[in-house]
């Protein structure tokens, strides 16, 4: 490094002053504190959640100076918040370093954290390898928030469900979270637990293929091309006022591949399908090398050819503690009325 990462750090913690303000408004307690790629030393990422700091590394560790650097400056700047590090500059993102017992047990602690009053469930280590909420899409979870009441939702690709649960605590009338992975849906069902909601949300353990094929009126053959498809949970269709579409970046399963680069359309259209007369659809594409006009004349060019045609597109942008060099950050999310 040529400058400090005190250097770094704390224009970053400086700028984000009036957000972190509105943020506390608002009842978060959860959100950037240093975004590496764009404020100085890329890879590196600090986020609070609620009474714990997180650092995490993608391209490289940190060596012992700067980590303990880092922690002198949290130290002074946050001073009642520990400090977890984890290290994911390896294969598949994977949490690499070991952290001494004292540490482990506080980053294994279960924890509470708050965005927009809705308390969510938080540990910096658990049996995966991602937080259990993702922080860039506190703008989406807020928009979803405005448009909820009374309406009825289908949140596709759910992990922890925080769609879902934002949009019961809003007043939501019917909410269905779909996820191939019990241990995600899990957390989700502890996320319902923490909060005052008027109808209990869905949880629908699923492969999204079959799922969202069912629930569009389309169907899932239990038989394809002489072969056996997984099993899968039979569901009646249902068309949504909104659906929340966040999918991976690539999958692939014997019911479809999900293909943020070449293929979007195979997944927006069974779930544009899903979507009532009238109704939204929120699209997230977090792949960096996808310009959002280029996506979003794409989706524009399938909803025509579905026979849903797009009325209005309103782009929902992270909030400032998410910089982007040039105005157009890695995460592109965007409302379709159709």
């Amino acid at each position: 490094m040529t400058v400090s990462l005190s250097s770094l750090l704390a224009p970053a913690l400086a700028a984000r002053a009036e957000l972190i303000a509105r943020l506390h408004a608002e009842q978060t307690d959860c959100y950037r504190l240093f975004h590496g790629t764009v404020e100085g030393l890329s890879g590196l990422t600090v986020d609070r959640y609620g009474s714990l700091i997180l650092a995490q590394s993608f391209h490289q560790a940190l060596t012992e100076a700067e980590l303990a650097e880092l922690e002198a400056f949290y130290a002074a700047s946050h001073p009642d918040l520990p400090v977890i590090y984890n290290d994911r500059s390896g294969a598949n993102s994977r949490i690499a370093n070991e952290l001494s017992p004292e540490r482990m047990a506080i980053a294994e602690a279960p924890r509470e954290i708050s965005e927009g009053g809705v308390r969510y469930a938080f540990q910096a280590r658990h049996s995966g390898q991602d937080p259990w909420l993702f922080l860039d899409l506190r703008a989406a979870r807020r928009r979803v928030m405005r448009e909820a009441a009374g309406k009825s939702l289908l949140n596709l690709f759910a992990y922890t469900c925080g769609v879902g649960i934002a949009a019961a605590k809003a007043g939501a009338n019917h909410v269905v979270n779909v996820d191939f992975a019990e241990s995600s849906l899990s957390v989700g069902k502890d996320n319902a637990r923490r909060n005052e909601l008027a109808t209990r949300p869905r949880f629908v353990k699923s492969d999204v293929f079959p799922a969202v094929r069912q629930l569009a009126g389309i169907g899932q053959a239990q038989v394809v091309r002489g072969k056996r498809m997984p099993a899968f949970p039979k569901l009646d269709a249902h068309r949504f006022d909104l659906v929340f579409l966040d999918p991976p970046r690539y999958a692939k399963s014997l019911f479809g591949v999900v293909d943020l680069v070449n293929d979007y359309p195979a997944l927006f259209k069974p779930a544009l399908l899903c979507v009532a007369e009238g109704g939204s659809i929120v699209c997230c594409n977090n792949v960096a090398q996808v310009g959002r006009e280029a996506w979003l004349d794409q989706l524009e060019r399938s909803a025509r050819k579905a026979g849903r045609p797009v009325q209005s597109a309103e782009w929902i942008a992270p909030d400032e503690d998410f910089p982007s060099l040039d105005g157009n950050p890695p995460l592109k999310t965007v409302l379709l009325r159709v």
